[in-house]
């Protein structure tokens, strides 16, 4: 049989050890935290860092779909999908797109205006590739965001934005 500690038992003593603890959590918590110049503090800090673009999550996606590929004389006309039905409107979305061929070789650089596309609405832009035809096409490249202007866009931030997809058989990335 046990022996109770005097005035440590029934629920008065357990609030009491329960109190102790957090007393004892609460001095010893600040001056571990002031301790930041330990290894674990340093590689606490790149790890921070690194969780900052789950920010991201918060800013609706920009989907650019390469919609379809078709024949127009000398050029390959390109039907572009632009899905903002989830974003604030865009005045301007200027975008550097690079045509590969069906082995990989660079054939065309375009810089195509993709604006403006109002808040919450999709749009198809059409824009062709000048003497190149469809079939040799083999990727589209989204080289870069040359201009994005809107509310608080910036180039960087379209760029995080877009969501690049196809229905062709040629591959569209970033």
């Amino acid at each position: 049989m046990e022996r109770a500690m005097p005035g440590r038992s029934g629920i008065g003593g357990r609030l009491l050890a329960g109190l102790t603890f957090a007393v004892a959590l609460t001095v010893s918590l600040p001056a571990a935290m002031a301790q930041d110049a330990t290894p674990a503090a340093k590689d606490a800090a790149p790890a921070a860092k690194d969780a900052a673009p789950a920010a991201k999550s918060d800013v609706p996606p920009l989907k650019i779909e390469l919609n379809r590929l078709e024949p127009a004389g000398e050029a390959c006309r390109t039907y572009m999908l632009v899905d903002n039905s989830r974003g604030p409107a865009l005045k301007s979305l200027k975008v550097d797109l690079f045509a590969f061929d069906t082995e990989g070789v660079a054939q065309k650089r375009l810089a195509v205006e993709l604006g403006p596309v109002q808040e919450k609405k999709t749009v198809v832009r059409l824009f062709d590739f000048a003497g190149l035809a469809c079939p040799k096409i083999g990727r589209l490249l989204l080289n870069d965001v040359l201009g994005c202007e809107g509310g608080d866009a910036t180039r960087e931030t379209c760029l995080e934005r877009i969501e690049p997809a196809t229905k062709t058989s040629a591959a569209f990335d970033r």
